[in-house]
């Protein structure tokens, strides 16, 4: 009797690599949702031994016919592949995602080309002053720092000569523009606000690298 090939199919699947142990996460299951990642006691992977993993640090989520990857404003940042993102981020079979320093591989037998990603939205209109605050926010970003933070109210005012509270207005107004409304930390604002500001392409990362206003 002939031998019979029969082909397995992956259901997709999250490899989570802590410093206690691997831990495999069925993406099936959370079908039309999002899987949260962090320390958070509510974070559907949650991630006890990391230093460097905020509470809720980014989260997996479906996106067409696949699953994409996006940064929650976490303090260190979120890595694809060696790769910092400033938006989502589609996920292909064997991609490692590092959060602190712990890795997630995705799992899958769905090919590359079925991974499709939504158009990140145009950047609102800013002023000139505007502009200048997002590139004083934005500029450590480039420092090549491992996990490099967005510029401190304090660093921006003394980059831009302006006071305090200038500073806390024009970040104000670019929080509205931005749609970043949720109740959170200054920092966590900040670093959505200097995320999306890349993502939406308000600011490129050439004009972070010249010190010029």
């Amino acid at each position: 009797m002939p031998a019979r090939w029969i082909t397995l199919q992956v259901k997709p699947f999250l490899e989570v690599r802590q410093h206690s142990g691997t831990e495999v996460v069925p993406l099936e299951v959370h079908v039309g949702q999002a899987i949260t990642i962090g320390k958070a006691g509510f974070a559907d992977v949650r991630i006890v031994d990391d230093r460097a993993v905020s509470r809720l640090h980014a989260a997996v989520e479906p996106i067409g016919a696949g699953w994409c990857v996006r940064d929650l404003g976490s303090r260190n940042g979120t890595y694809v592949n060696g790769i910092r993102i400033w938006s989502q981020k589609a996920l292909h079979p064997g991609d490692e995602v590092r959060v602190g320093t712990t890795t997630i591989v995705f799992r899958s037998d769905r090919t590359s080309d079925e991974q499709t990603v939504t158009v990140n939205a145009e950047p609102p209109k800013l002023t000139s002053r505007e502009y200048d605050v997002l590139v004083a926010l934005c500029r450590p970003l480039v420092s090549g720092t491992t996990f490099t933070q967005p510029a401190t109210i304090r660093q921006m005012a003394s980059e831009l000569v302006v006071s305090l509270a200038a500073v806390k207005q024009h970040l104000a107004r670019l929080y509205d523009k931005f749609g970043i409304y949720e109740e959170s930390g200054t920092e966590s604002r900040r670093v959505r606000l200097a995320n999306e500001a890349l993502a939406r392409g308000a600011v490129r990362l050439p004009d972070l690298q010249h010190n010029d206003p």
